[in-house]
């Protein structure tokens, strides 16, 4: 008998169209290898269309979340904040979807891990706040919008013990990750941080009330350092266990 892949729902992005794009209409797009990666965990991927009315409907087929990055930015007023950085790009039809994913996720204690901005999007949803510009906020900050391609590492980032990132990834101290983000967690809610980088920022959260809930700032898809792939794992069974 052939084992049953946990089904993983993953949160898609969507493109204005254009003359000079792929479509003339608006479009949804997503990163090949966030698919892939799941896949050769053994996961089963399905996208997810922002249709926030249909999250009940699709919550029934999927065993786990992802909550993807892209580049726009959380409505800071959602985190109580009335003044909006000029380099914000808000997308209120993804963060609207997103969020009421993630909170039928949790609801149901349904594994979740969020991707860059998926993380941040945990935060906020779990009560924390975000750092609407790095490089104003924090001038002393590592380059987090890193000049080298993207499927090489930036920078290291410590783990911190005991926690489930750590063990999901077999304990390493240190790892190497990409980075791509000009925002950052703040304040982390009733998370509590699992990673952090060179300069302070802090690049993992979890929810320990929750079996899997994780976030974490770089892009594991693209499986840089074994952790990665690890971790990717760590998620798949996690949505097994509780299928």
């Amino acid at each position: 008998m052939i084992e049953k892949r946990p089904v993983i729902g993953i949160t898609l992005d969507l493109e204005d169209g254009g003359e000079d794009r792929y479509s003339r209409f608006k479009w949804y797009a997503i990163r090949e290898n966030y698919m892939s990666a799941v896949s050769t965990a053994g996961g089963l991927p399905i996208a997810l269309p922002l249709f926030p009315q249909l999250c009940a409907d699709y919550m029934h087929l999927l065993d786990g979340l992802i909550i993807t990055g892209g580049a726009f930015d959380i409505d800071p007023t959602l985190y109580g904040e009335t003044h909006v950085h000029p380099t914000i790009t808000l997308r209120p039809r993804r963060t609207q979807a997103e969020a009421a994913y993630l909170t039928a996720a949790l609801q149901r204690d349904m594994p979740v891990l969020g991707i860059c901005g998926g993380m941040q999007l945990i935060a906020v949803a779990l009560g924390g706040s975000l750092i609407q510009h790095i490089p104003e906020e924090c001038p002393t900050a590592l380059p987090h919008e890193q000049p080298n391609p993207r499927n090489e590492a930036s920078h290291s980032v410590t783990v911190t013990p005991d926690t489930l990132l750590a063990r999901s990834i077999g304990n390493p101290a240190r790892i190497g990750v990409n980075s791509s983000h000009h925002q950052a967690v703040k304040t982390p809610g009733r998370c509590i941080i699992n990673a952090v980088a060179e300069d302070g920022i802090i690049e993992g959260i979890e929810d320990p009330t929750h079996s899997f809930c994780l976030g974490v700032q770089w892009h594991p898809e693209f499986g840089i350092d074994p952790a990665d792939k690890a971790l990717f794992k760590a998620f798949i069974q996690a949505a097994g266990d509780s299928a």
